[in-house]
């Protein structure tokens, strides 16, 4: 579904991503891996256009789109969580899911399977969402992002300062969207265990680069592991 075929990018001097080349297939759920700082979320960000890229291609659905806007990404059917939430505070749970509803057809609703997914966020509709807890708050962020119906989900460590109980709602409710075969996923995460028990296929970066890649269910067999240690 998404191919990056030689991509580059650069911040200031620094030559952050490195001719990458990779697939995330469509109906599965792609692990990315590696260590702080070596361009991970660098490179989701290029993927949803907030930052360009030098050079190589970005090929959604067969075309070009690295030179799309974020907004005509988005309409495109991908579907971003960034690292930190970034929800807004001061609108209500219903206002947050709301925003996601930006690029479907006027009057839409915000989709059941989201409260099927997180209850908690039905229950907790008319408070204002920097009232949440951090887990609270990370599911909001995804129902936000599935409001939209994407194509492809991009989760940037989802589990990052997420109490154990809400971890697990997260796991389930990656594993159903991944299984019900409508979406690709990918998914940053430091968490190796998690990341492990979704991954349908992996790649590991290191300064910029991949070093890896292969089948989720080879992960311990390719010793993935130990080459996210320090």
């Amino acid at each position: 579904m998404l191919t990056l075929d030689n991509v580059n990018q650069f911040y200031g001097g620094s030559h952050t991503l490195r001719n990458l080349s990779f697939e995330i297939p469509d109906a599965a759920c792609t692990t990315l891996l590696g260590r702080n700082g070596v361009g991970k979320t660098t490179l989701l960000k290029c993927l949803v256009g907030l930052l360009p890229i030098k050079s190589g291609s970005i090929m959604w659905n067969g075309a070009d789109i690295s030179k799309l806007s974020p907004d005509a990404r988005a309409r495109q059917g991908i579907a971003y969580v960034p690292q930190g939430r970034e929800i807004f505070p001061r609108l209500t749970v219903e206002e947050n899911l709301q925003m996601g509803l930006a690029t479907q057809p006027r009057g839409s609703k915000i989709p059941a399977r989201i409260f099927d997914m997180f209850p908690v966020l039905k229950d907790m509709m008319h408070r204002r969402g920097g009232d949440l807890s951090g887990g609270q708050q990370q599911q909001l962020a995804i129902g936000r992002a599935l409001a939209m119906n994407p194509r492809l989900l991009i989760l940037d460590e989802p589990t990052e300062g997420i109490q154990p109980s809400i971890i697990k709602d997260i796991e389930r409710a990656i594993r159903s969207l991944a299984d019900s075969g409508e979406m690709a996923i990918l998914l940053v995460e430091q968490y190796y265990d998690f990341a492990e028990s979704l991954a349908g296929h992996y790649v590991v970066m290191s300064r910029g680069e991949v070093i890896k890649s292969g089948k989720g269910a080879d992960m311990a067999r390719d010793n993935v592991k130990a080459l996210l240690s320090v």
